[in-house]
């Protein structure tokens, strides 16, 4: 079988193409895209059997993509949607015929979708998936408020952060650290309350006392014992991985 995945974060692209690899070897993966019009593109010129379209990219959503495919191409493939939307949206799809996979993408529940697809080879009927779709396209088209901002004590003042400038967030005894290019201030929300409303596309978990922001991330160099090291682009420390999230940086 033949497959593209589509996703503008390019982290996730490659995780997501390597562990495919990894759980599915006669899987023949053709073409990558970072966007919804190179998804459409690709999907017409190479016509796979399964595209991994990511919901939320620039120029065209993972639905808009499958709507606007000709009708022949669309009836020749199965659509599997990469979302990172909260669990309301993720209950709408796993109700539909199309698979789902939440980000970050682990290997069970890819493992899950490969043998979804594997048991049911036939392609849903075209107009049948159409219709699916573009019902569901008011929940996916509404993304869910993301924190844009933390605000940190300074002294008698406080200093607005943007989300999009924290280089990563570590829990302390009572606090959280957020570390910026050029500070480390402390706010009072907890590490879980703090990464339920943060965009997991942006922030990824990487240990149970951290999430990073994924654009920060430089290197992740694995040693000879499976412990994985993060260098960032902005700050001179490393960061650990824990085990149970290594996953995320096979092969990387």
């Amino acid at each position: 079988m033949k497959a593209i995945i589509a996703d503008d974060e390019p982290h996730l692209a490659a995780h997501l193409r390597d562990r495919l690899l990894a759980l599915w070897p006669d899987l023949n993966i053709v073409g990558m895209a970072a966007n919804g019009i190179e998804a459409r593109e690709l999907i017409e010129r190479l016509q796979p059997d399964v595209a991994f379209l990511d919901i939320r990219m620039p120029g065209l959503s993972g639905l808009d993509v499958v709507v606007a495919l000709p009708f022949s191409v669309r009836a020749s493939c199965r659509f599997v949607f990469v979302t990172a939307y909260d669990e309301f949206a993720v209950q709408a799809f796993e109700r539909e015929a199309t698979d789902y996979l939440l980000k970050p993408v682990t290997d069970d529940r890819l493992a899950a979708t490969i043998e979804r697809l594997l048991r049911a080879p036939a392609v849903p009927p075209a107009e049948d998936l159409l219709a699916r779709l573009q019902a569901l396209l008011p929940v996916a088209e509404k993304p869910a408020e993301r924190l844009r901002w933390v605000r940190a004590s300074v002294g008698n003042d406080v200093r607005l952060v943007p989300v999009d400038e924290v280089c990563y967030f570590q829990a302390t005894d009572k606090y959280t650290a957020v570390f910026t290019r050029d500070a480390e201030l402390l706010i009072r929300t907890p590490l879980k309350e703090l990464g339920a409303q943060l965009d997991p596309e942006m922030f990824w978990q990487v240990h149970r006392s951290t999430l990073v922001n994924v654009r920060q991330i430089a290197t992740a160099r694995h040693d000879a014992f499976g412990r994985v090291t993060l260098y960032l682009r902005e700050r001179p420390e490393t960061l650990q991985v824990s085990r149970a999230h290594a996953h995320l940086f096979r092969q990387m």
